[in-house]
């Protein structure tokens, strides 16, 4: 039996009994890019049915406004950003990474062909209309981080908000936008088409550490510490599904991506798919595990950017109180 199938046959067998299982509402942005394969995977695959639970798809446009779902009670977990958690900190809103996705931010920035601009280094953004997903989500931090590196600020450039889905290539190609931070495959497809001129990539575990100095983590899963505790076997379920999609991705062939992942995500050209999926692939979790010195030195750039937008205040916060590794590692014993 191929790779694929024994790992679909557990999933099938559970499909079969037609149990009721748990409904876990998970609201997300760009919810057919990249950046969410390994949970698109355990749902395809049915790892997350075989854990006993069921998820509902909550896609949003934005990070910002996937955790407007979650802060109001419209959705119980949300996968995203992890610097989220420490805005919800400093305001004093517990809620707490479970499980890790990726180990980098999974984001790049270019600059459009079609603006005029050379793009011959990162001082030819200064003025530039520079499209992000949304304000205080990742490709706004990220494109924020960048900014400074290159001794630049982020009054050096106008950020216009276009989400995280396809409309954001037409944004660029009208002109709307000079330049653009997102995720793949959007960013991949627009560099393999020659629509932009790569300034800054975070895709990569090199690139990341040059722009953040270090290690970070990237997406997780999060939800209020109430959640966690009133229904942790319905965090462990999550936490062994997206697990076991990390441990089925270190081996998985690209033939097994395409089988798995609908061709709705690829952006009608399956080898440029699996060209971004290959630039990524290092960039995704080993075990699901958040590492206490990599969210340390998030928070340290992070609140480096909260202090420079005047948005840092004065509450303290303890960032090893932002994550718990309890379910992963029940899930990793397993």
């Amino acid at each position: 039996m191929s790779t694929l199938a024994a790992t679909q046959a557990p999933a099938a067998r559970a499909s079969e009994v037609g149990r009721a299982l748990p409904r876990v509402r998970l609201a997300l942005a760009a919810s057919q890019s990249l950046y969410h394969l390994p949970l698109t995977l355990a749902d395809r695959l049915g790892f997350f049915r075989q854990a006993g639970v069921q998820l509902e798809w909550l896609p949003q446009e934005s990070g910002a406004k996937a955790l407007s779902l979650a802060l109001s009670g419209q959705a119980d977990v949300m996968a995203g950003a992890y610097e989220h958690l420490f805005g919800l900190h400093l305001k004093g809103v517990n809620f707490q990474s479970f499980v890790q996705i990726s180990r980098t931010p999974q984001v790049s920035l270019g600059g459009s062909t079609r603006s005029g601009v050379a793009w011959r280094s990162f001082a030819d953004i200064r003025g530039a209309r520079l499209g992000i997903s949304a304000l205080d989500s990742t490709t706004h931090w990220m494109a924020s981080h960048w900014l400074l590196r290159h001794g630049l600020s982020t009054e050096d450039v106008v950020f216009v908000p276009v989400g995280s889905s396809q409309g954001v290539i037409e944004a660029l190609r009208s002109g709307s936008i000079d330049a653009l931070c997102n995720p793949d495959p959007v960013m991949h497809w627009l560099e393999q088409k020659n629509d932009v001129r790569l300034l800054g990539d975070a895709r990569t575990l090199q690139g990341t550490r040059q722009l953040m100095g270090g290690a970070v983590p990237g997406a997780s899963l999060y939800a209020h510490a109430d959640f966690l505790q009133q229904h942790p076997e319905r965090a462990q379920a999550l936490s062994d599904g997206v697990v076991q999609a990390l441990k089925w991705l270190q081996t998985a062939g690209l033939t097994d991506i395409l089988k798995t992942v609908p061709s709705s995500h690829w952006m009608g050209d399956r080898a440029m798919y699996l060209g971004a999926f290959q630039k990524l692939r290092e960039s995704y979790a080993v075990d699901g595990w958040v590492r206490a010195e990599d969210v340390a030195h998030a928070w340290r750039a992070h609140a480096k950017l909260m202090k420079l937008s005047g948005t840092l205040g004065p509450r303290p916060i303890l960032p090893e109180r932002t994550f718990t590794n309890a379910f992963v590692n029940k899930s990793r014993a397993r």
